[in-house]
Parts: structure tokens; C-alpha cells; sequence
């Protein structure tokens, strides 16, 4: 859901953040499964699909090849510092960003409906703040645009 939400926001957003890849991996997923149920309902109620989303396990060369990594909870980021090596730079709880958030979201796997539109929600929350921190890493500080004179 997490990746979809993101994506989705993304779309919106002008160069280059629109064009910052967006892949899903979990830390104790199978490969090649679709999506929950539940996750799909979850998004389909706020208009976002997950048509031909297949599972993957997160791997060292996601992790090298990533900008950013967030994960749901301090127990994700914990399973990739101890499995993984070199641990990424900008490895982040997804709520962590947000001033005085509670900093994880629970891991609806196998739950109900309620319990995936629980971590939507939770998941939307974070975007505004992902999304403000993924623009630090690609948009280089002293190429923002100059204030008009007199502007502040």
C-alpha cells in the first residue's frame, strides 16, 4: 500500500520527483504474490488500484540501488541493519519524518479491513513529509529558484 500511496503522490508533484522510482519490498515477504485483499479494498476506497502488484523480498541490490528506504515499523528497519550490509544511508520509518507522530505503523498483514484502512491512513499521514524529504535529496539546495526581489 505504502508504495502505491507514495506514487500516487508523486504523480502530482513536478520534475524530478515525479519521476523518483517507487518499488515495494517487505522484509519477510514471499515473492511473486499479489497483494491482500484487504490492501486492495483499502485502496480502492480512495480511488488508488494495485493491479499486477507482485511481492518481492527486499535484497541487497534494492537497497544499494535506493535513494531512500522507509519502512513501517522499528522492527522492519531493525531485520534490514542486522541482515544487511552496507545498511542504507537514508533507511527511515515512514512516520519518523512527521514532528511528534507516533513513528510506526502496524503491520496489517492477516488482519481485517478495518486494520489495512487503519495503516492507509497512517501511511497518507506520512506522505506530506516523505515526499518534502525526498525533494532534499534530489532537487540540490542552490538550484531552488531565487525569491523575486522585495519577496521573502
Amino acid at each position: 500500500m505504502a508504495a502505491a500511496l507514495l506514487r500516487h503522490a508523486l504523480a502530482a508533484e513536478p520534475e524530478p520527483l515525479k519521476s523518483v522510482p517507487v518499488i515495494s519490498a517487505g522484509t519477510s515477504a514471499m515473492a511473486g504474490y499479489p497483494a491482500a485483499n484487504n490492501a486492495v479494498q483499502a485502496l480502492k476506497k480512495v480511488g488508488i488500484t494495485l493491479n499486477g502488484h507482485r511481492s518481492q523480498r527486499v535484497t541487497q541490490e534494492l537497497l544499494n540501488q535506493a535513494l531512500a528506504v522507509f519502512c513501517m515499523t522499528e522492527s522492519h528497519r531493525a531485520m534490514i541493519e542486522l541482515d544487511y550490509d552496507p545498511i542504507p544511508q537514508n533507511l527511515h520509518l515512514m512516520r519518523e519524518l512527521m514532528d511528534g507522530a507516533d513513528p510506526d505503523i502496524p503491520d496489517p498483514f492477516g488482519s481485517n479491513l478495518a486494520a489495512y484502512e487503519s495503516s492507509r491512513d497512517s501511511m497518507v499521514e506520512a506522505i506530506p513529509s516523505i515526499i518534502a524529504y525526498l525533494r532534499t535529496l534530489v532537487i540540490p539546495p542552490d538550484s531552488a529558484p531565487e525569491p523575486a526581489p522585495g519577496k521573502a
